[in-house]
């Protein structure tokens, strides 16, 4: 997915895509407890699936919920927001123990696998706005941290093309249909026992693209990754 990280130890290749991985990623700038004691990121890259797929066997998350960020709540609707006009993108809600994972984290996994942060509007085969990679955040540490940390990345030149992902202050979460959620899920599921209701999901873009992304992320973090799905 990611266009080129360089200092590669290996190449990659993830849903068709070439990747060249990193020996290392930098680590994220240290931010402090959140208040909350439940706390969220709403983070935005391309289709949801693939993007709850990874952070649902994160450790120390304990929800996720894939749904539209970014426009009005008359049209957070999949068949609308499709049309690339509405302002929403297609995001994942997680939410996370602080005591088990930090935010710093989760903004790693995101810049280093779960998508391509050099591409705006477009992931793999989707393009469009809808598509693009955006890190909602809710507070000003949210904030804070990760422009830092997409600053640090840019100085390190980790990737050859500059990180696009923008930052903004998120105006509301609205979950998607019941469908889409763990739609990584249903479809291992269809695959160990297949049932009629599999004739209607999208097997071949969740295996061509998002499970070899998930395996990478459990290659890369294996201390991160946990079987269980939240």
């Amino acid at each position: 997915m990611n266009k080129g990280i360089l200092g590669a130890a290996a190449i990659v290749v993830a849903g068709g895509v070439t990747l060249a991985i990193a020996a290392s990623f930098p680590d994220p700038p240290k931010a402090a407890a959140p208040a909350q004691a439940n706390p969220s990121v709403v983070l935005a890259g391309g289709c949801f699936w693939g993007m709850q797929g990874i952070y649902e066997h994160l450790k120390g998350v304990t929800n996720t919920v894939v749904g539209y960020a970014g426009g009005k709540k008359e049209t957070a609707h999949y068949e609308r927001i499709e049309e690339g006009d509405t302002g929403h993108a297609e995001s994942v809600k997680v939410t996370y123990d602080p005591a088990k994972i930090s935010y710093g984290d989760l903004l790693k996994v995101y810049f280093s696998v779960a998508h391509d942060p050099t591409t705006l509007n477009r992931q793999h085969n989707d393009s469009g706005t809808q598509y693009r990679s955006s890190i909602f955040y809710q507070n000003e540490e949210q904030k804070t941290v990760a422009e830092q940390y997409i600053q640090q990345l840019n100085a390190a030149h980790v990737f050859r093309d500059p990180i696009v992902t923008k930052v903004v202050a998120l105006p509301a979460f609205y979950p998607a249909e019941e469908y889409h959620q763990h739609y990584l899920d249903q479809v291992v599921a269809c695959d160990a026992s297949f049932r009629p209701q599999c004739a209607a999901l999208n097997l071949g873009y969740i295996r061509g693209v998002d499970i070899p992304l998930l395996k990478e992320f459990q290659s890369r973090y294996p201390e991160l990754y946990v079987k269980e799905s939240r």
